[in-house]
């Protein structure tokens, strides 16, 4: 992926803001509450990206038409829905971009769909370190034994996470 460069950046309107807010509690339900602010702009970019600034702070982000928390959202505002949990020797793999695959998940909450977006966290500190795209049911992928479950979109260290605004 290329660098991300900021196209335009511009408060959003009340009525926009609303359609982002019941898109994303479409994704994570109640805890979209953590996510309202009365300071919300939109960051459009040359990625796939639109990103949504939450108090100055690049919080949510829209991909195909779904909302979800970036991993800097992730961090800073914990919320436990739609989370797939890796193991330690995963990390490395997870960090350099890699896509998700069944032997290193060791958890998946109950509400991960298939086609929607999903958090993924360490085992140890149960930190976010990326978002990605759940390939699978959460029962579907417990009962796998191997294969990709989740593809990559974003993750600490990538270019949303190092956008300076």
């Amino acid at each position: 992926m290329e660098k991300i460069a900021v196209k335009k950046r511009h408060t959003i309107k009340r009525s926009a803001g609303v359609r982002v807010q019941a898109a994303l509690a479409e994704e994570i339900g109640a805890a979209e509450e953590l996510f309202r602010s009365k300071n919300f702009e939109v960051v459009e970019t040359n990625s796939p990206f639109t990103l949504y600034l939450i108090d100055k702070r690049p919080l949510l982000m829209e991909v195909d038409g779904l909302v979800f928390p970036t991993v800097r959202g992730a961090v800073e505002r914990p919320f436990e829905e739609r989370r797939v949990t890796v193991d330690a020797g995963a990390v490395p793999y997870v960090m350099n971009g890699a896509d998700i695959m069944r032997p290193g998940v060791v958890g998946v909450s109950q509400d991960v769909k298939k086609d929607a977006p999903c958090v993924i966290a360490e085992e140890r500190h149960g930190k976010p370190l990326a978002v990605g795209i759940a390939l699978y049911d959460a029962a579907d992928l417990v009962a796998m034994e191997k294969g990709k479950v989740v593809r990559m979109l974003h993750r600490v260290g990538d270019d949303i996470w190092n956008l300076e605004l």
